[in-house]
């Protein structure tokens, strides 16, 4: 079986994106409830990387993982360097 592991910069950004539109505008990618996601999916996700981060906390939540969403969320809270751009 192949050892697949996550993309580090994709679930980063899951839990640190604002909504930009909508009924959860301003609310984290990580925070949006289920319902609405399925809601979006079956809209259409936006195109484009917002489309990509939705759809990822998506099948992470249908999955049953949101723990590693909560994991990765206390993670950049406590230690906000590993956050893209923050190398120093």
């Amino acid at each position: 079986m192949e050892n697949i592991s996550p993309d580090r910069k994709v679930l980063i950004e899951v839990v640190t994106t604002k909504m930009p539109f909508g009924k959860y505008q301003g609310t984290l990618i990580c925070d949006v409830p289920v319902y609405y996601l399925e809601w979006l999916k079956n809209k259409g996700f936006p195109p484009g990387k917002m489309g990509m981060l939705l759809s990822t906390a998506y099948e992470i939540k249908i999955n049953g993982l949101t723990k590693i969403l909560m994991v990765v969320k206390d993670t950049v809270l406590k230690s906000p360097r590993i956050l893209p751009g923050n190398d120093k």
